[in-house]
């Protein structure tokens, strides 16, 4: 489907997503898969044999897998925002603990008509910024001190509402959800990668203990594929993650120039928080920021977010922005010496004196 304005790259990119997201279980039934393949090595004669054993037990493993991953859901839905302030050292603010920033929010909701996020503070000088919740009532907005700081008002308008575009066009909501089904792909990548010797000893000690030592090949064969499967589970949620965020931060920089009408102000922003942006939280909290830096070359390939210089190029191309530079930050001046009395300094005392 090809795109002709905002709007319809908005809901070209939410049904690619869509997509995308039905991508995940799939993957939990592969994880399904390898799980079938490990519990049949360990009782299979032949690697035919441990297959055919796979494939009739999935019909049982499928249904656990379902509950695990609904366990799951449930736990995020209503504490998804709780783990997120856990982990970033986010807390909640009001206007009379942050006018400023509560009245830029506030002021962008009204003009638009839309529903006033919660609003969360880092306290930290990195400067980053994110929207998360799974549902209108969750709505937050969280941004670092580092950032309330470092931008004017117009530039954190602007920030503002990249976070608020997110919210409207319900990238958090998806993002939450892929984060949730990485989760638990990830989950059972990280207790194979950190663990594969442990499962060949337990499969080697099982064709021993069962006394069936021609079956002890099959057996490893078998569990080497059943590792092979959760890894490719593992590679293809993260590849499906990244997909989901990166066109998202380019659609929210030209969501936040139509609600502000300002690309100025974006342009000057991204500038600012490049190189300042480096927030300790796992990958899954992290591509919800508004930039989480990655390496150059091969790497870059798996980054969830666009580089600065790509958005701002992006900007001054669509939006018609300016790139001007930004002047480096200047140590506050010393203060000036105290001035000399008129008579002292040869004036005189005026009509006053």
């Amino acid at each position: 489907m090809r795109s002709y304005g905002l709007r319809t790259h908005i809901w070209n990119n939410r049904l690619k997503s869509v997509l995308l997201l039905a991508g995940f279980p799939l993957l939990l039934c592969l994880i399904a898969l390898g799980v079938a393949v490990f519990v049949a090595a360990l009782d299979a004669y032949t690697v035919e044999e441990g297959f055919r054993d796979a494939i009739a037990m999935l019909p049982g493993i499928i249904p656990t897998v379902a509950v695990v991953t609904a366990i799951w859901w449930v736990i995020a839905w209503f504490a998804n925002q709780g783990i997120i302030d856990a982990i970033t050292g986010a807390r909640p603010v009001d206007r009379k603990a942050e006018p400023r920033l509560w009245n830029l929010l506030e002021n962008l909701c009204i003009s638009r008509g839309i529903t006033m996020p919660t609003l969360r503070i880092i306290e930290t000088p990195q400067r980053n910024a994110f929207a998360s919740g799974l549902r209108k009532s969750q709505h937050t907005v969280t941004v670092t001190r580092g950032l309330m700081d470092s931008l004017d008002d117009a530039e954190l308008e602007a920030v503002l509402a990249h976070e608020l575009t997110h919210i409207r066009n319900r990238d958090v909501t998806l993002l939450v959800t892929a984060a949730i089904f990485a989760g638990v792909i990830t989950l059972v990548g990280e207790l194979v990668v950190r663990s594969p010797r442990a499962l060949l000893r337990m499969a080697s000690g099982s064709g021993r203990g069962s006394g069936r030592g021609k079956g002890a090949g099959a057996m490893v064969v078998l569990i080497l594929v059943a590792i092979g499967i959760f890894l490719l589970a593992r590679f293809l949620g993260v590849a499906l993650r990244f997909a989901l965020s990166r066109k998202r931060e380019y659609l929210a920089d030209a969501g936040a120039v139509e609600l502000t009408r300002n690309p100025d102000a974006m342009i000057g922003a991204l500038r600012k928080i490049a190189g300042h942006s480096e927030i300790p939280a796992p990958d899954q909290v992290r591509a919800m920021f508004i930039d989480y830096p990655t390496g150059a070359g091969f790497t870059a390939l798996f980054a969830t977010h666009p580089s600065i210089e790509d958005r701002v190029d992006a900007l001054v191309r669509y939006a018609g922005g300016l790139d001007l530079p930004v002047h480096p930050e200047l140590p506050p001046a010393p203060p000036a010496p105290p001035s000399l009395p008129a008579d002292d300094a040869g004036g005189t005392r005026g009509p006053w004196g």
